[in-house]
């Protein structure tokens, strides 16, 4: 029998990737999505709910419809800024109404949760590459919400016996290589599209916040790791909740970490476009580097990312981008 996972937010970015996997594994993703920021052209391999994980009737309505094995949450805010400008909205969506989400799972007897959680939780790095065992000392609210939420679920797992997985993605990047689904924000704050925008001539340039950090060119460096490797391991840490493990928490990332203008450098050569930038002043709290060691999701989860280079994940963006230069209104 195929089994449903309920997927919220899964009509946002990463969700909608995280919903074809699965399709392609043979599950059914069941969509809740409240549509603030995700597109309902982005929902096509299994049903469809519009409305909120605060809406208790609507979750008890999902589960009495469908027999749901697993949850995967991708249902948080995740604009940084917005989370210092408005900390509310942050801590009421983000910590709140996951705890619902989790209190209606339990009363209909589903233990298994996936969550999507961030580098965020580790604040200012004090050593790199950043492993699990890092401090987690979160410098913005949004950070804070979620590893609130890890530790409301190391608490249910002792609890009530909710097992999880928490995956710590780094900067997620590039798009579904059948140029089906991408990355369509309104604000748009991630570097890579901001670029293939500009490359669109949707923009006049690319700011470059800062080039005097202690870097190899003076711009700082992220860890940029594929939507869909992003996919691949949150469905291999279902599996493992399945096969009867209590969870845990994994980093996601390539290990390695691209400039500011090494993004800019590789778009121009991937779009054959100028990409004018600017040089203009840091940003406060931007950390120089933050790369990851995602040796614990290769070795217990058995994680194959499979878009290792930073070319191979703008190429899978651009396209997106070039066929789709409205988004989803294309």
């Amino acid at each position: 029998m195929m089994k449903n996972i309920l997927v919220v937010g899964g009509a946002g970015y990463i969700g909608s990737h995280m919903c074809k996997y699965l399709a392609k594994e043979g599950y059914i993703p069941i969509v809740l999505d409240n549509l603030i920021y995700g597109h309902r052209k982005a929902v096509r391999w299994g049903p469809f709910m519009e409305g909120s994980i605060a809406d208790t009737v609507l979750l008890r309505k999902v589960f009495s419809e469908y027999q749901i094995t697993a949850v995967m949450h991708f249902a948080a805010f995740c604009y940084v800024g917005e989370s210092v400008e408005d900390p509310a909205k942050y801590y009421r969506n983000n910590v709140a109404n996951t705890i619902n989400l989790l209190d209606v799972m339990l009363e209909r007897n589903v233990y298994n949760f996936i969550f999507s959680s961030s580098c965020a939780t580790y604040g200012e790095p004090i050593k790199i590459p950043i492993t699990e065992q890092h401090p987690q000392y979160p410098i913005n609210p949004y950070g804070r919400t979620k590893l609130i939420v890890e530790q409301v679920l190391d608490d249910y797992r002792s609890s009530y016996g909710l097992r999880s997985v928490s995956l710590r993605y780094f900067n997620a990047a590039g798009a579904d290589p059948d140029g089906e689904l991408g990355e369509d924000h309104t604000p748009e704050t991630h570097l890579i599209p901001i670029v293939l925008q500009t490359a669109l001539g949707q923009r006049e340039e690319v700011n470059i916040f800062g080039d005097d950090y202690p870097t190899r060119d003076g711009t700082c460096m992220r860890d940029y790791i594929h939507v869909v490797d992003l996919a691949q391991a949150h469905f291999l840490a279902l599996q493992r909740l399945l096969g009867g493990s209590n969870g845990g928490a994994y980093n996601l990332g390539n290990g390695r970490g691209n400039s500011v203008k090494e993004v800019i450098e590789v778009a121009r050569n991937i779009t054959g476009k100028s990409i004018p930038s600017k040089i203009t002043e840091r940003r406060p709290g931007d950390p120089a580097v933050l790369v990851s060691s995602s040796k614990n999701a290769i070795k217990e989860l058995g994680w194959e990312p499979q878009f290792q280079d930073l070319h191979s994940i703008i190429e899978t963006a651009w396209r997106w981008h070039r066929n789709h230069p409205k988004g989803y209104k294309t």
